[in-house]
């Protein structure tokens, strides 16, 4: 096995400390707030005074946004100061962050925008930020995910790391210091800052996760045009659980029920090159079948992650960089810690098909198992 840091590179600029904001950048509050807005659509204006008690209910079922608390937990070992500035009342976020198990101990300063006369995109709130910190401006990195957060940092005179909210934005970031895919992206040694030390054999370890459905016929392109059968998923019954997961490249294990389990490298994404118009989930299963199996079910456990989605000059460009991507993932899953996912259960669970639809021989035994199974990961 392999330790390694993040990829090396050049210095950008010396900071010494970080000043973070949180909705959208370390909190996925998008989707909260999507489902509250949801209900209410069509409602008369007078009932939109109920939502902000809705949203106060719904603030213990925010999750953070991958690599959130491991980039919290890294800067707060190393003791690197960090604070938290929002344009959110203070209030709210104390009752966000008191969900999220020693976050509020991390932060040497926590900023609301009621405490402050302007909000982003004003520097207001990053500048008493800085003072608080006793550290000068030009010395803070501030990591955002907003356009409006982005011209406040630069206007405060600190660097800025963007990890854009929006799909397919990124170009609207011109500002920005450094635009990343997500936090996962995100290499602390490029501003003098210490080092990520968990990456290994090139890939990231990450909170398994799991998806499964019948095999689909995807863009056609797979097979036909890069020579690698991929085995497409509907995303029509998991946009929500995609939304918490950033586009990219990852590994781990599929399983067929009725042929076996096998190693996995999968984009999940808009893939740059062919300009996708949604997320789409892409798995390649790492074996050479004799025949399709369109509608059969495709159990998915995802361990690590590789790298972020790019954009390539030339199909051939592309195509060399996926067969990297597999190398990689057939090596990394026989370490022990990714190897001892394939003997999951949910890769084995028996599905059947009546009257051509999907048909689970027993969906609450499935959907009881993929519970127990995450809670005991994250005892």
């Amino acid at each position: 096995m392999v330790l390694k840091m993040s990829i090396a590179e050049p210095l950008k600029k010396l900071v010494s400390c970080v000043i973070l904001d949180l909705d959208g950048t370390l909190l996925h509050t998008d989707g909260i707030v999507s489902d509250v807005l949801r209900a209410y659509l069509g409602k008369s204006s007078e009932l939109l005074s109920e939502i902000n008690p809705i949203f106060s209910n719904q603030w213990c079922n925010i999750k953070a946004l991958p690599g959130a608390n491991r980039l919290i937990k890294h800067l707060s070992g190393h003791r690197v100061p960090i604070a938290l500035a929002s344009n959110s009342p203070r209030e709210n976020i104390e009752t966000k962050i008191s969900f999220h198990q020693g976050w509020k101990e991390s932060f040497l300063v926590i900023i609301g925008g009621d405490e402050v006369t302007s909000a982003k995109p004003s520097p207001e709130i990053f500048l008493e930020a800085a003072k608080r910190l006793n550290i000068e401006p030009s010395s803070c990195l501030v990591i955002e995910d907003s356009l409006p957060g982005v011209t406040a940092g630069k206007a405060a005179g600190m660097q800025v790391v963007v990890v854009p909210s929006q799909p397919k934005q990124s170009h609207i970031y011109t500002s920005a210091d450094e635009v990343i895919n997500s936090l996962l992206d995100l290499h602390p040694e490029k501003w003098g800052l210490p080092p990520f030390k968990d990456w290994i054999n090139d890939t990231l370890p990450i909170e398994p996760w799991q998806i499964g459905g019948p095999v689909i016929k995807g863009f056609g392109r797979g097979s036909k045009v890069l020579g690698i059968p991929t085995a497409n998923l509907s995303t029509e019954q998991f946009s929500t659980l995609l939304s918490e997961h950033p586009s990219g490249v990852y590994f781990g294990w599929a399983g067929l029920p009725n042929r076996g389990v096998f190693k996995m490298v999968m984009s999940i994404g808009w893939n740059p090159y062919f300009n996708n118009a949604e997320k789409t989930i892409e798995p390649w299963l790492l074996h050479d079948f004799d025949e399709d199996f369109y509608g059969e079910e495709l159990h998915l456990i995802i361990v690590g992650y590789i790298r972020p989605e790019a954009n390539f000059p030339s199909l051939e460009s592309l195509i060399e960089k996926i067969h990297e991507d597999r190398k990689i993932a057939e090596e990394a899953l026989d370490l022990p810690m990714y190897s001892k996912f394939k003997d999951d259960p949910y890769l084995k669970i028996s599905t059947c098909l009546r009257g051509g639809a999907r048909a689970s021989i027993n969906q609450d035994e499935e959907t009881k198992h993929w519970r127990s199974s995450r809670a005991r990961r994250q005892l």
